[in-house]
């Protein structure tokens, strides 16, 4: 009997699932989704671009394509091995699509925990550098909105932000999950050496981390660097669309919005960021229709037009094993 009619009477194994390409496909199927779930968004966006003056927008775009810079830069100063830069810069485009796909935060730490493993880094300490990138990053954006506060006190009023009473019921959901997270702490004793060991991880790395000047002046220079190139964005979409709002005032009003929306988990603020927005907008003296064009105009800016290329690189990063 031949080789060959051996293994006529042998079945064959069934092939491996393509789990990678799988992957490579999953980003841009998840665009599509979101996009038919917000078409009304995308759609009425579209129409204020088109109405809007076109220098202001190409410069807004152009905003916003330095606040991936910003982003690798922040990166870079979170950690001491150096990475790859060129890795590094497409890693925060495709990030910036993973996370308007996933609650907010996630979808970014998430990809950006994965390049710091395949570079090299252990994974306890990618862990620290994401815990400090998301310090700083929540630093430089508070400290950036005192800043402008004091210097614009009359930027926002506060009045229509809030609707009567509705204080007392956000700071009692705070305090109950302040209150929840340190029993758990207190009564779980595994959840509390976790806990113990990566604060330790985190402290070395950070102390690591500023004993070189560079990576602590990328860290910090870049938190302070990104919100406010995404607030500068803003701006932008607001003289192109004619919102008669003085800019520090709309860079005070951007930086309230997204603070105040920064535990809301629904994908990239999708929704929760719009509705901030014009809240703040208003607040600080724009008319209620000028406020709402000017942020359905940002985020198709911001969000919508670099979403399929970002999903796109994402899939790309995962085919090549960058991620």
């Amino acid at each position: 009997m031949t080789v060959a009619e051996l293994h006529q009477g042998v079945p064959r194994r069934p092939g491996r699932v393509p789990v990678r390409r799988l992957l490579c496909l999953l980003p841009p199927a998840l665009v599509g989704v979101v996009a038919v779930r917000h078409r009304q968004v995308l759609v009425e966006g579209f129409g204020q671009v088109r109405r809007a003056e076109w220098p202001w927008l190409m410069a807004a775009v152009g905003v916003t394509c330095l606040t991936w810079v910003a982003a690798a830069v922040t990166r870079q100063g979170a950690v001491v091995l150096r990475l790859p830069r060129r890795r590094l810069l497409a890693t925060q485009f495709a990030a910036g699509a993973a996370n308007h796909l996933m609650p907010t935060g996630l979808g970014a730490g998430a990809v950006n925990l994965r390049f710091m493993t395949v570079c090299g880094v252990p994974p306890a300490r990618a862990a620290a550098a994401l815990a400090l990138y998301l310090l700083a990053e929540g630093v430089g954006r508070v400290g950036l909105l005192v800043m402008l506060a004091l210097a614009f006190p009359q930027a926002l009023r506060l009045g229509p932000l809030l609707p009567r009473g509705a204080l007392w019921p956000m700071l009692a959901v705070l305090g109950g999950v302040l209150l929840v997270a340190v029993a758990a702490l207190v009564l779980v004793r595994r959840l509390r050496t976790m806990v113990s060991a990566f604060l330790r991880t985190a402290l070395a790395e950070a102390r690591s981390v500023h004993t070189l000047p560079g990576r602590a002046l990328a860290l910090w220079g870049g938190s302070l660097a990104f919100p406010a190139l995404q607030s500068a964005a803003l701006v932008l979409v607001a003289r192109a669309l004619g919102l008669a709002v003085p800019p520090g005032h709309v860079m005070v009003a951007y930086l309230a919005a997204t603070v105040a929306v920064a535990l809301v988990p629904t994908p990239g603020g999708i929704g929760s960021v719009e509705a901030a927005l014009v809240v703040a907008l208003v607040a600080a003296g724009g008319p209620v229709a000028a406020a709402t064009a000017v942020v359905l105009a940002y985020r198709i800016i911001t969000v919508w037009l670099p979403l399929v290329p970002g999903a796109l690189t994402l899939g790309a990063l995962v085919r090549w094993k960058v991620l």
